[in-house]
C-alpha cells in the first residue's frame, strides 16, 4: 500500500451508517459519505484505503467515543475504527499520519479523565482484537489480542490449570488497556504489575509500522510501550506469562482501628511474602469518619500451595481478633468477586456517575502521615455512592518496568480514593479535581507520585517530573516511533 494517498475518491470498502465513505476532506478535516448508488467521485476528497472492518461516523458512535467511565471530559472524534484485522490499524494509523489526525486506541472505555479521547481525530476500538491463543498444560505463556478482557483470559487459561499471576480487581478491562498503564492488583506485591509479566508485544507504532518487540528485540520500544500510556504505539497483541493456578483460595478480612498499625502490618506481610494477595480498604465508623481499616489477604490452596494455616498466617498481626472473617472460594470466584457489585451499581445507575479518581503512590515510611489528613478531610458525601478507598502495598524489587513509577523506597502504597459524583454536579467535580491536584502536590513533595489511571490535572512539566530518570529514554522513543505526535494526545504528555 502506498503511504501517499491518491487525490481520487474511491467509493468502496467502508460503511458509515449505511452509506459508503467517499473519503476524507483535508480542507474541512472531515470524513465524507456519498450514496452508494451515486458512483460519483469528488476530486477534493482523499481516497480511504480498503479495510477489513468498518470506519463509522454516525452520531451515536461519535458520542459514545466522546464519553468514558469518568464522565468528566468529552472530546468528540471525527471517526471511529472497528478493525477487522491488525492490518486495518496499520492502514488507518498511516492515513492519520498523512493528514495529521490524532489517534487513540480504546478498550473498554474505563479511563476516568478523557485519556483515550481525541478531538476531531480517530478512535480505534480494540474490542474486536480479542483472540486468545492456544493454551496447553505445559504452557508458560499465552498470546492474546489487545481487546481481550482479563476475565476471558482467565477462563481460557484456567481450563488448563494455568493463570496470569496478576489481575486488577475488576476483570472486565482490556489487556491492551491495563498494559498501557501498568496493571496493579493485590498479587503485585509478589509478582510485580501486569506489565512486569509480559514477554513480547506486537504493536503498531505511531508511524504505522507493525513491529514485534520484547526485552531482547527492540527493547527501547518494548519498554516505552509498557506503562507508556499509548504514546509510542498501539498494542495489538501481548504474550503473557502464566503460572500454575490454585483451585481454591482462603480470603481473610482483618479489622483495625489505627491507620499506622494497619499499614505496618501490610508492610510486614508483603516483606515476608506470607500471602498471595494483600490489599486494604477504609470504611466509615459510626460517626461517619473514615477510621475503620480492613486488611484483605488471600492464601492460595492446592495445587500451588498447602492448605492455609490460619494460626501461622495471622501470627503477630495486630488486628482486632474478634472481627476476623475468612471465606474459602474457588479461585475464579475470588478473581471475579466484584461482578455482582458492579451489576448492582449498574442497576442502581451509579455506574454512570462521574468518577474524579485520585490514585497516589505513597512512600512507605510516610504513608500514614500523608494519607491521614486526606482521610480526615473526606466525608461520605465527598466519596459518593459506590466510592471506594483502597491501599495496595507494593515491593519495589518486583516492579521492574521503567515507566511504572513508584517512590524510591522498598515499599510503596498505592492509595486510591475512587470517588463518584452525581451527574451534572460540575461544581462538586471541580472541587474534587482541585483537591486531587493539591493531594498530588503534597505527595510529590514527599517523594511519592501517582498511578496514572485517575483524574489529576497535569501539565507536560508534571509528566517530566513524574517519569523522572525514565523521561529521556521515553522522549527519545516518542520521537523515534511517533514522530508526527499523533498518538493519544488526551494524556497531555508531549
Amino acid at each position: 500500500m502506498s503511504r501517499t494517498p491518491s487525490r481520487r475518491t474511491v467509493l468502496r470498502g467502508l460503511t458509515v451508517t449505511g452509506a459508503a465513505v467517499a473519503g476524507f476532506d483535508p480542507a474541512a478535516r472531515s470524513w465524507a459519505a456519498a450514496a452508494p448508488e451515486s458512483g460519483t467521485e469528488t476530486a477534493a476528497l482523499t481516497r480511504i484505503p480498503r479495510l477489513d472492518g468498518t470506519l463509522v461516523t454516525d452520531e451515536s458512535s461519535l458520542t459514545a467515543a466522546a464519553e468514558d467511565y469518568g464522565h468528566i471530559v468529552h472530546r468528540r472524534p471525527s471517526a471511529v475504527l472497528r478493525p477487522g484485522s491488525v492490518r486495518d490499524i496499520v492502514t488507518m494509523v498511516r492515513f492519520c499520519n498523512d493528514h495529521c489526525l490524532p489517534v487513540a486506541p480504546r478498550g473498554q472505555g474505563h479511563a476516568p479523565y478523557g485519556q483515550a479521547q481525541v478531538e476531531g481525530g480517530l478512535v480505534i476500538e480494540t474490542a474486536t482484537l480479542a483472540d486468545i491463543g492456544p493454551v496447553d498444560p505445559d504452557s508458560t505463556t499465552v498470546t492474546v489480542g489487545a481487546g481481550a478482557r482479563w476475565s476471558e483470559v482467565a477462563r481460557a487459561t484456567l481450563a488448563h490449570g494455568l493463570t496470569p499471576p496478576v489481575f486488577t480487581d475488576y476483570l472486565e478491562l482490556s489487556v491492551g488497556g491495563t498494559l498501557s498503564v501498568g496493571g496493579l492488583g493485590g498479587q503485585a506485591q509478589r509478582h510485580g504489575a501486569q506489565v512486569d509479566n509480559v514477554t513480547q508485544l506486537r504493536v503498531v507504532t505511531g508511524a504505522g509500522e507493525l513491529v514485534r518487540c520484547s526485552p531482547s528485540r527492540r527493547p527501547d520500544l518494548f519498554h516505552a510501550v509498557l506503562a507508556g500510556l499509548g504514546q509510542c504505539a498501539v498494542i495489538v497483541e501481548a504474550t503473557l506469562r502464566l503460572v500454575p493456578a490454585p483451585e481454591t483460595v482462603r480470603h481473610y478480612q482483618l479489622t483495625y482501628d489505627d491507620l499506622a498499625t494497619f499499614l505496618d502490618d501490610q508492610r510486614t506481610l508483603v516483606r515476608e511474602g506470607r500471602f498471595d494477595y494483600v490489599e486494604g480498604q477504609v470504611h466509615t465508623d459510626a460517626a461517619g469518619a473514615f477510621r475503620v481499616y480492613s486488611l484483605e489477604a488471600v492464601a492460595y490452596g492446592p495445587p500451588v500451595g498447602p492448605a492455609p494455616d490460619d494460626t501461622a498466617l495471622l501470627r503477630g498481626l495486630r488486628h482486632d481478633p474478634s472481627t476476623v472473617q475468612y471465606t474459602d472460594l474457588p479461585y475464579f470466584d475470588f478473581l471475579d468477586r466484584l461482578a455482582p457489585v458492579i451489576a448492582a451499581m449498574k442497576e442502581a445507575g451509579i455506574w454512570t456517575y462521574a468518577h474524579p479518581w485520585l490514585n497516589l503512590m505513597l512512600p512507605g515510611s510516610s504513608a500514614a502521615s500523608l494519607a491521614a489528613p486526606l482521610l480526615d478531610a473526606l466525608t461520605p458525601a465527598d466519596l459518593g455512592a459506590g466510592g471506594v478507598i483502597l491501599f495496595y502495598p507494593l515491593l519495589r524489587e518486583h516492579l521492574t518496568t521503567p515507566l511504572l513509577r513508584t517512590s524510591d523506597e522498598d515499599v510503596s502504597y498505592l492509595f486510591d480514593i475512587l470517588s463518584a459524583a452525581a451527574p451534572g454536579d460540575s461544581a462538586g467535580i471541580d472541587r474534587i479535581l482541585s483537591a486531587n491536584r493539591a493531594a498530588y502536590d503534597t505527595v510529590a513533595a514527599a517523594g511519592g507520585t501517582h498511578y496514572p489511571v485517575g483524574s489529576i490535572p497535569f501539565t507536560p512539566d508534571d509528566w517530566r517530573t513524574h517519569f523522572g530518570p525514565a523521561w529521556p529514554a521515553f522522549a527519545s522513543a516518542k520521537s523515534t516511533y511517533d514522530p508526527a505526535g499523533v498518538l493519544v494526545p488526551g494524556q497531555g504528555i508531549f
